[in-house]
């Protein structure tokens, strides 16, 4: 099937910021083989990492476990001294990392900068919280004994990171792990492997403990998982990713019951009603959309848009689209970069045509762009029938498909109607009626009047299959310590008596 579509004229790449980038990468001193690492918006190799086996993981595992005993009795301020001079050296070297983060993953460096500060966040907010009180001290019930509880390391922990935020998704778990008292051994992504790289090496140079946080690069991640989940020394493992790899790994860790927790995938509803304030609605559908082009486990999947407003909405997100600068992530105004690969393309293809088959609306893209590269055109789908593939799956991808709902109750049914329950988004100008669909959604998270809801101080994490367990807050240090209590018998004196 052709679609027609606008023209689009590709933003090509700043040479200067090209070469900034690949300083930064012939810095990071790469083998000559092993795992390619390309440019998503050209196809180019731009560097190879080394492709480790199982007995390479499990050295790893030996090293992280001998560094991670005497880490687990540093001070907290101790703790958090190094992770405040490794946010100082994020900060410091945030072109360096956002440079990175654009030429190996895609994305605008607008928004790879934007990544850089949400990355170090995590690291600023773990070394406040690292040393913030923790356990407590109460009265038994009987009188006859005082209750003391503590916050001890969980252990070696195992932390698995996709593609789509390469610095964030592993300061996100590398933070507070280090805040906890805990080693680390680091699995990313083989597509976007360079900017952990870097982000370890100035971990290590703010006094991280050479062995404590070991990355490992390796495309055979099944083997890898198979053999460092099974290790008694490992005793805690996160995972971002699908919802069928967490399953695996999750049948995996119950073999030593590690403590787990899992970022699965997501299909987030964006409800729109009849009183929201137009141009917020707008707004929010765009950042919730078009942030990392779409892909991302809490982009807005499914818009549903109440009947008196959906006309408004559909042309004017049709307008705002059209409007959007698609070209290399390292191009001077990029509003939209690559997607990650070319099987992410065909499927935005496959996704568009079905929908249009089936009785969609086409309001604007819908086609590949150009003829390097991995590119797809911001696309608006209205009238989308609730059979089509692109209702039911996570685009991943700068796709907005749109239904229309006529009442608050039909609304939220079709918004729950999903085995997902990551985030979802209300604009609504009535308080009531934003917190009241809010509470009715099942979603772990929730953006009311805003695309845009993460942060640093709050718990990032889903219900129902999207996963279990938080990432950010206190709520994320508390994934990686094990509470103990003691139980402190008392007595009367002879004086009290």
């Amino acid at each position: 099937m052709t679609i027609a579509i606008d023209t689009i004229s590709l933003v090509q790449p700043d040479p200067a910021a090209v070469a900034h980038a690949d300083r930064v990468i012939v810095g990071l001193g790469l083998p000559a083989d092993g795992i390619a690492v390309d440019d998503p918006a050209s196809g180019e190799h731009i560097g190879r990492v080394a492709d480790l086996d199982v007995d390479d993981a499990l050295l790893a595992v030996e090293r992280a476990d001998a560094a991670g005993s005497m880490w687990a009795r540093t001070t907290p301020r101790q703790r958090a001294d190094v992770l405040h001079a490794w946010y100082d050296l994020l900060v410091e070297h945030t072109e360096d990392l956002a440079h990175l983060i654009a030429r190996e993953m895609g994305k605008p460096l607008a928004e790879a900068r934007g990544e850089v500060k949400y990355g170090s966040d995590f690291v600023r907010w773990y070394a406040e919280e690292a040393v913030r009180p923790a356990g407590g001290f109460r009265d038994a019930p009987d009188g006859g004994a005082n209750i003391l509880t503590r916050r001890a390391p969980v252990g070696l922990a195992v932390l698995i990171t996709p593609w789509n935020f390469p610095l964030a998704m592993a300061t996100r778990k590398i933070a507070p792990a280090l805040a906890a008292g805990c080693a680390a051994v680091v699995k990313p992504a083989t597509a976007t492997p360079l900017t952990t790289l870097f982000a370890v090496e100035l971990a290590r140079r703010a006094g991280v403990p050479e062995d404590l946080v070991q990355v490992v690069t390796t495309s055979s991640s099944s083997k890898f998982s198979e053999a460092v989940l099974r290790d008694p020394r490992v005793r805690k493992v996160s995972f971002t990713g699908s919802t069928e790899v967490g399953r695996t790994l999750m049948r995996l860790a119950s073999d030593t019951v590690l403590r787990s927790s899992m970022e699965l995938g997501g299909n987030a509803p964006f409800l729109v009603f009849d009183d929201a304030d137009l141009d917020r609605a707008i707004d929010g559908a765009l950042a919730a959309k078009l942030r990392n082009g779409g892909q991302s486990c809490i982009a807005a999947n499914r818009f549903y848009v109440q009947d008196g407003i959906a006309d408004a909405f559909a042309d004017g997100l049709a307008a705002r689209m059209r409007e959007v600068t698609v070209g290399a992530g390292l191009g001077t105004g990029t509003g939209l970069g690559a997607l990650i690969d070319r099987r992410a393309v065909d499927q935005m293809q496959a996704l568009t045509e079905d929908a249009v088959a089936r009785g969609a609306e086409l309001r604007t893209g819908g086609e590949r762009l150009g003829t390097s590269g991995n590119f797809f055109a911001p696309t608006v789908l209205d009238r989308v029938p609730a059979d089509a593939e692109v209702a039911t799956t996570e685009i991943f991808g700068p796709i907005a498909a749109i239904q229309r709902f006529r009442t608050e109750g039909e609304a939220i049914a079709r918004a729950n109607a999903t085995e997902f329950g990551l985030a979802g988004y209300v604009f609504s100008e009535s308080l009531d009626r934003a917190f009241n669909v809010a509470d009715r959604l099942e979603t772990g998270i929730l953006g009311i009047n805003q695309g845009v809801p993460s942060n640093a101080a709050a718990p990032f994490g889903g219900v129902k299959q999207s996963g279990l367990g938080r990432e950010g807050s206190a709520e994320g240090l508390e994934e990686y310590q094990s509470v103990r209590f003691y139980n402190i018998a008392r007595r009367e004196t002879s004086a009290a008596r």
